[in-house]
């Protein structure tokens, strides 16, 4: 799949939304790209992990992580396509935590997904999950990289669409000045 046909699909589901929104990481954005509209179509689902398993085919990958919620779903496809098991981690009190019985082997090969990257904050928390459970987290991958690649994760990633959305603080933001009603559609956000 290229790019063009990924923004198509994202468009074609109005997943791809403009307006004054408040990102889960408390940063300002008048573009907000909404997985989960074209997620709640498993044929679709599948097929944007297949494609984003294509792009780690060359590492030996026993285990797909992902931070919930938004990550959930794209944990479940990309592990489908490359035949292991995923798993997630979630936050408890604040902090990013692997629960419910999941467990890695002593440096197993993980790779961490999630759906949107914009800071790189949620898939840091991850890796750091991973790693502190004994895994090895060999790439991290998203549909959508809202950073323009320039999230750092701290290892090679990959996206399926990469986008250069403006971020504001809320103290620099131009939409708020001009007085416009903010939405809070994230998973994660700060008080």
């Amino acid at each position: 799949m290229t790019e063009s046909e990924i923004v198509q699909i994202f468009r074609q589901h109005a997943a791809l939304l403009e307006g004054h929104f408040v990102l889960s990481s408390g940063l300002h954005s008048d573009r907000y790209i909404q997985c989960a509209l074209v997620l709640q179509y498993p044929r679709i689902a599948e097929r944007l992990g297949s494609e984003l398993a294509a792009k780690f085919g060359e590492l030996s990958i026993q285990a797909v992580a992902a931070p919930a919620l938004g990550g959930v779903i794209v944990a479940h496809e990309v592990a489908r396509a490359l035949g292991t098991r995923a798993l997630f981690t979630e936050r408890q009190d604040g902090v990013m935590k692997l629960r419910r019985g999941f467990s890695f082997e002593k440096a197993e090969p993980v790779l961490v997904v999630e759906d949107v990257i914009t800071t790189g904050l949620s898939t840091r928390e991850t890796i750091g999950c991973v790693e502190q459970a004994g895994a090895k987290v060999v790439g991290a991958g998203a549909l959508v990289d809202r950073s323009g690649g320039q999230a750092d994760v701290g290892l090679p990633k990959a996206a399926l669409l990469t986008l250069r959305v403006e971020n504001y603080s809320p103290a620099d933001c131009p939409m708020c000045r001009a007085g416009a009603p903010v939405i809070k559609p994230g998973s994660r956000m700060r008080r």
